[in-house]
């Protein structure tokens, strides 16, 4: 079993200045999927991220390889992995469960979510009988479990279903009231969107490390439709950008790489903890970003 050593919190490591670097995968729904996902793993554990995250499936329907597979990442590689925990048709027995097998693996950081129904993001929220209503109660229950270090979910842009971005902003509070440590983002595109969530998420007391996540941009039709799903918008300039080379799948690539690189660059200038990449189970952009931006930790 591979050695490591973790003396402190994910929350106070990225609390305490310089650049971390992370990447978000999921668990497939294949055995070849899961074969290509830990190839993979492989390739990213080289760059010595700060940490990797593993998500759940829409409506928690990958829960049981979800916890496997961050099991394994916890025992059999030098990463540290960030679990994925949703209140999407779950009651608190069901949740004291996943957490306690997380606890069992030697798992210690969990991002608490409360999860698009399993009918959709744009699907009407309904509580599960004896479950959590809002994130915050989920932040509040794995803390009453253990020493965990426990990360939520920021929007740039806003919650699709927030009333306004103003509450979105103490909604994000709440939950570092509840006990979260640090939040990852919604991905998005402009660097002055996160700007204003962490000036907003400020006057409202919100002091946490909040990472930026960027998903490169590999196929056009395809963040369009994530771009929709999550509220985000894919500015007209840049979308304009990519449909003149749409046709050209290495030139796709290549753009893809040098926004989110560029966006990065911006980032870190203004003063963001780190990146966080979703990689869509891909690590070739995310390997030539790394590597643009020039956070070599060999």
């Amino acid at each position: 079993m591979p050695s490591r050593q973790v003396a402190l919190s994910l929350g106070a490591i990225l609390a305490g200045g310089g650049s971390s670097f992370s990447f978000e995968l999921f668990p497939p729904k294949s055995d070849a999927g899961e074969q290509a996902l830990w190839q993979t793993v492989r390739e990213l554990e080289a760059l010595k991220p700060t940490f990797v995250s593993v998500t759940y499936g829409a409506g928690g329907s990958t829960q049981d390889r979800t916890v496997r597979i961050t099991k394994q990442i916890a025992q059999e590689t030098t990463l540290l992995p960030v679990a994925h925990l949703t209140c999407v048709d779950a009651s608190v027995e069901d949740l004291r469960r996943v957490i306690a097998q997380y606890a069992d693996a030697g798992v210690n950081t969990i991002m608490a979510l409360r999860g698009d129904p399993s009918a959709g993001p744009a699907a009407q929220w309904v509580h599960y009988p004896g479950g959590l209503q809002h994130a915050d109660e989920l932040v509040a229950l794995i803390r009453s479990l253990g020493a965990f270090s426990v990360g939520v979910a920021a929007f740039p842009e806003g919650h699709p279903q927030s009333v306004d971005i103003e509450d979105d902003a103490r909604v994000l509070a709440a939950k570092q009231d509840a006990g979260a440590e640090f939040a990852i983002t919604q991905f998005f595109f402009r660097a002055e969107d996160y700007e204003r969530l962490v000036s907003r998420a400020s006057v409202h007391g919100c002091t946490m490390p909040i990472v930026p996540g960027l998903m490169p941009v590999t196929n056009v039709a395809q963040i369009e439709r994530f771009a929709a799903l999550s509220g985000a918008v894919f500015p007209a300039d840049l979308a304009k950008r990519f449909a003149s080379i749409e046709g050209d799948q290495i030139a796709v690539h290549e753009l893809g790489v040098e926004v989110a690189a560029t966006l990065g660059e911006q980032l870190l200038a203004l003063g963001a903890p780190g990146l966080h990449f979703y990689t869509l189970n891909r690590s070739t952009s995310t390997r030539e970003i790394y590597q643009a931006l020039g956070l070599n930790r060999g």
